[in-house]
């Protein structure tokens, strides 16, 4: 078999291709020629990008084969999110590869103000010797406001404490304890903009967040205040932050990031009291490494079917070594349950009973909707889109765990309503030191039986001879019965036969075996591995 293509369509460490692995087809394009581009993506599993490559709905239309996008880095707009959910395909990126570098260069900004590094830099560079006209301040007892205490915020706060100064923070997603951790006072944003000598802030770019330091925020400053910013363009509406420059509502400012990059003009970018650096935040090695490891990694989990942590589109989460096992069960569970629906889904019951309940076992949730749902559309189902497809065709989804279980330690149970009303359902567990995948329940039916490929399901009145009618039919179309299991309600009641044989089973034998046997619900499933 040939191995899973993962393209490179950016220049990435070499750390980052010895995490892959030796498991796939390791191709390299340059991800800015779009023709190229698009030749690669034909037979592409998995593609990794920085910054310059274009993700967007038309490059997902070029990748039929495509089931991971990573970004070795922490941003995403390269990448069009919604369009590769719709499309099934997961999102990763290296949320935290960056952190320390970006907290160190808003250090060295905020020190570059305070001693007018740059400017002293430039000067002596032409020749000048003009040591009175870079006086600078100490840090020491001044106040250092952080608007966003996040990651990177208390990263700076952390680093800035040996200074001396005084750290205040505006954050309301930040409770108190967490700041008196971090040795900050929380304040308002209107407090904190008066009282600052110098704000630094790391929020993410929102609708809510841009421009948040805009023309009231400045003109409340001090005048020998300085702002920073080496988190996201716009977060300082640069159109005030020029004019209060211009006008001397405040001493300076350093940025590392524009709402356009590279900035339009350079009439914001070449004022004397500004510094600025070509966006930095993660341009270091260690940074750099650190991203390209961590997203080959999420590339490999990816492309084994498994959950990633870093996903930004999946709500998966860390699984456990207790939990993983399930996974597969709960996705078969899910595709017999698909195959025990004999219409249209309304509504769809997923229960975690017993030991594993103990632990997060959200992946479940994910792990049943993908089995059932490939059994349902035609377009490929992952964990990714599984969740979409529900919403899209209105089937209701609940979750539901409970540290009990009757019979079994664990017992995971798949049930349902059909919009005609009809109830189904489908339980099963894991037994023995070789956690062996069996169904122990279908439509309230107890029974134990090990899964298998090819299973068929019927019902029908119990009666003496109705083993002998399909096991001969069975025998007569060259279909060998692996295992056997029947259960009924009462004495010449309803029974329930689940069995499982060797081979798929046609169309036509399924029309004989319910006219033979009477059957009331016949169902032929094939389960995928």
């Amino acid at each position: 078999m040939s191995k899973p293509v993962v393209l490179i369509a950016e220049k990435l460490s070499p750390a980052t291709i010895a995490a892959l692995g030796p498991d796939f087809d390791v191709v390299h394009v340059d991800g800015t020629d779009r023709d190229a581009l698009r030749k690669e993506l034909a037979t592409a599993s998995a593609v990794l990008v920085r910054s310059a490559t274009q993700i967007d709905a038309e490059a997902l239309a070029w990748a039929p084969e495509l089931k991971v996008v990573a970004r070795a880095g922490v941003g995403l707009d390269n990448v069009d999110i919604k369009a590769a959910t719709q499309a099934g395909v997961m999102v990763v990126n290296a949320p935290t590869s960056n952190i320390i570098s970006a907290a160190e260069l808003t250090v060295a900004h905020i020190l570059g103000l305070a001693r007018n590094l740059q400017r002293a830099h430039a000067s002596l560079s032409a020749g000048e010797w003009k040591r009175s006209s870079f006086s600078g301040t100490e840090l020491y007892e001044k106040t250092i406001g952080i608007v966003g205490l996040g990651r990177i915020g208390a990263l700076v706060a952390e680093r800035l404490r040996g200074f001396g100064v005084e750290l205040i923070a505006f954050d309301p997603y930040v409770t108190a304890a967490r700041a008196q951790q971090l040795g900050v006072q929380l304040v308002s944003l209107e407090e904190l903009v008066e009282r600052v000598d110098f704000l630094t802030i790391h929020m993410p770019r929102t609708p809510e967040t841009l421009g948040m330091i805009g023309a009231d925020q400045l003109k409340a400053m001090k005048k020998t205040a300085y702002v920073v910013n080496v988190a996201r363009g716009g977060l300082i509406d640069e159109a005030a932050l020029a004019a209060a420059l211009n006008d001397g509502e405040i001493a300076g400012a350093a940025l590392d990031v524009f709402m356009q990059e590279p900035p339009a003009d350079n009439s914001f970018t070449g004022l004397p009291t500004v510094n600025v650096t070509p966006h930095l935040g993660a341009s270091t090695a260690e940074a750099q490494e650190k991203a390209g490891v961590a997203v080959a990694k999420s590339v490999r989990l990816a492309l084994s079917g498994d959950l990633v942590p870093d996903a930004v589109n999946v709500a998966g989460g860390v699984i456990d070594e207790y939990v993983r096992p399930g996974l597969p069960l709960t996705e078969k569970l899910g595709q017999i349950f698909a195959g025990l629906a004999a219409g249209p889904l309304a509504s769809v019951d997923i229960e975690v009973h017993g030991e594993l309940a103990e632990h997060r076992v959200e992946a479940l949730r994910l792990a049943a909707l993908k089995g059932i749902f490939s059994k349902i559309v035609s377009e490929p189902v992952s964990y990714v889109n599984a969740p979409l497809l529900a919403e899209q065709r209105d089937v209701e989804v609940r979750f539901s765990t409970d540290t009990v279980a009757e019979s079994f330690r664990n017992i995971i149970t798949l049930r349902g309503a059909l919009t005609d009303g009809t109830q189904i359902s489908v339980s099963g567990t894991l037994t023995g030191p070789k956690q062996v995948e069996k169904i122990v329940e279908i439509n309230g039916y107890d029974l134990e039986l090990p899964i298998s490929e090819h299973l068929i399901v019927f019902s029908y009145t119990d009666r003496p001879g109705i083993v002998a009618a399909y096991g001969g039919l069975l025998g007569d179309a060259g279909v060998n019965i692996a295992g056997l299991q029947i259960a009924r309600d009462e004495k010449k009641g309803t029974a329930l036969s689940v069995l499982s044989v060797d081979t798929a089973i046609e169309a036509d034998l399924l029309e004989q075996l319910s006219a033979n046997i009477g059957a009331d619900r016949l169902h032929a499933i094939d389960i995928d591995a």
